[in-house]
């Protein structure tokens, strides 16, 4: 169409009103009384971090000497879209009854998948999405798949469990999610977990994920693990890569 303005890809930034205007909204809380003050403060911190004419759109005492702010700047600061490359999964996803049909026809056995959601976190929001029956948003969960036998062991799981639980099975595949964490403790968790694999001799045996909103297959890979997958990932993306791996891998 014409009359609009094309963005040069090699000097991206923020679009708010108008094409590289820059305009960014940032909300964060300040340790310090509501006021003028701590307005001011707010402002400084703002352009301190590289944005121009910062402003405060709101604020909101949370009491005992907390401030809670929404900011507007303008970003000062561009990226070369055209020189970006990150490590991704890269194959045709199948679709469940395909995935059925891959493994009746490639593995010509049942494959088993444990998953769960280990260390301290709680939420099982993910694990359920992709193991569970149901599944979600109208993809059904590995345990509707024929030939996939899928153990979901829930929440809370130490990793010495999970291996055990594995080992008990003889597990084609581990999943492991990772939700809600604090201070990075995912990334000590599922390191802990590779080396505890490494030690016992299974690292090798057993095809190793994991997913969870904070991880890509970039993160999971530096972490030691087979695959990672983020949101937006469901039950077929985790079953296209096990089966490939396990006929590229000869696990047959």
């Amino acid at each position: 169409m014409e009359g609009i303005q094309k963005a040069d890809l090699t000097k991206i930034k923020p679009y708010g009103d108008t094409l590289n205007d820059g305009m960014v909204q940032m909300s964060f809380t300040l340790p310090v009384p509501y006021g003028d003050e701590a307005s001011e403060a707010a402002k400084q911190l703002v352009s301190k971090m590289g944005f121009e004419s910062p402003a405060v759109v709101f604020s909101k005492d949370l009491g005992v000497g907390y401030t809670y702010f929404i900011m507007y700047g303008k970003c000062t600061h561009t990226v070369d879209y055209t020189n970006i490359e990150v490590p991704k999964i890269t194959m045709e996803y199948m679709e469940r009854e395909e995935v059925e049909d891959y493994i009746k026809k490639n593995i010509k056995r049942d494959i088993v998948i444990v998953g769960a959601c280990t260390g301290t976190d709680a939420h099982t929001v993910g694990i359920d999405a992709i193991m569970n029956m149901k599944g979600f948003d109208g993809n059904y969960g590995l345990e509707r798949y024929k030939g996939i036998e899928a153990i979901n062991m829930g929440s809370q799981v130490p990793n010495e469990e999970i291996i055990a639980k594995a080992i008990e099975v003889k597990a084609d595949a581990i999943l492991v999610s990772q939700v809600v964490t604090q201070k990075n403790v995912h990334i000590a968790n599922l390191t802990q977990l590779v080396e505890m694999m490494e030690a016992e001799g299974l690292r090798d045996k057993i095809i190793l994920i994991c997913g969870g909103p904070r991880l890509n297959h970039e993160l999971a890979q530096e972490l030691g693990y087979d695959a990672g997958f983020g949101t937006g990932s469901y039950a077929n993306h985790v079953a296209t890569f096990v089966v490939n791996q396990i006929v590229e891998r000869n696990m047959i």
